[in-house]
């Protein structure tokens, strides 16, 4: 088992507050986050940002291993997550994590590529956790 920890921290309430977002490896530290960086635009992260990162490179980490192990030993993978927030009611939900893959595979079947990738889409640790809909866009290069 594998447990990894972050914490966030928000000084002042609702808009008019701060946030800072800090992981154990240290990656972010006081990272800040609130309702400008959130909906306006401003410096700092949000959490659909991470979101879409995490599943990003967890998708792509699990393609790259499902490929090794049909005997693909050697390619790039470039995955893009779009994560969408939408207005629900008074509140709000993650509706859709949209991922485009591209990539260069010597020597794989445009098939074969289209199977592993949607097979890692439906495996991937984050594509299971999230509660919305995940797509996948994908083309391979030569």
């Amino acid at each position: 088992m594998t447990t990894n920890t972050a914490s966030a921290r928000y000084e002042g309430l609702g808009k008019d507050g701060k946030g800072s977002i800090s992981t154990k490896s240290g990656v972010l530290s006081e990272q800040p986050y609130g309702f400008g960086t959130r909906f306006e635009g401003k410096p700092g992260t949000n959490p659909e940002e991470l979101i879409a990162a995490a599943h990003a490179a967890c998708f792509t980490m699990a393609t790259s291993f499902a490929l090794a192990g049909a005997g693909h030993p050697d390619g790039t993978l470039d995955t893009q997550c779009t994560v969408t927030l939408d207005k629900d009611g008074d509140g709000f939900t993650v509706t859709k994590s949209a991922l485009t893959l591209k990539a260069s595979i010597p020597g794989i079947t445009p098939e074969d590529f289209a199977r592993i990738a949607d097979e890692a889409k439906a495996g991937c640790p984050i594509s299971k956790l999230l509660n919305c809909e995940v797509t996948l866009e994908k083309s391979l290069a030569g």
